[in-house]
C-alpha cells in the first residue's frame, strides 16, 4: 500500500511535464537555486567579522544636573 509501481511514477511525471512544460520546470528550478544562493550569501554577509556595528553610545548623567524626585524632597 505504501509503495507505488514504476508505471505509476512514470504517469505522474508525464502529467507534470504536460501541465507545466519542460521550460517552466527548468525556470522554476533556476529561480529556486537563485533564491538558495541569495540566502547563503546573506548569511555569509551577516557573519563577516568586519561588518559588526559599533557598540551603542553610553549615556552618562552629570550628578549635579539630576533633579530630585518628590520623595527625595520630602526626606530631606
Amino acid at each position: 500500500m505504501g509503495s507505488f509501481s514504476l508505471t505509476h511514477w512514470l504517469v505522474v511525471i508525464l502529467v507534470i511535464v504536460l501541465l507545466f512544460g519542460r521550460g517552466r520546470i527548468s525556470d522554476l528550478m533556476g529561480d529556486f537555486a537563485k533564491g538558495i544562493n541569495s540566502f547563503k550569501k546573506g548569511l555569509n554577509d551577516d557573519a563577516a567579522p568586519g561588518n559588526t556595528p559599533p557598540p551603542p553610545a553610553q549615556v552618562t548623567q552629570n550628578p549635579q544636573s539630576q533633579a530630585k524626585s518628590p520623595v527625595e524632597d520630602a526626606r530631606g
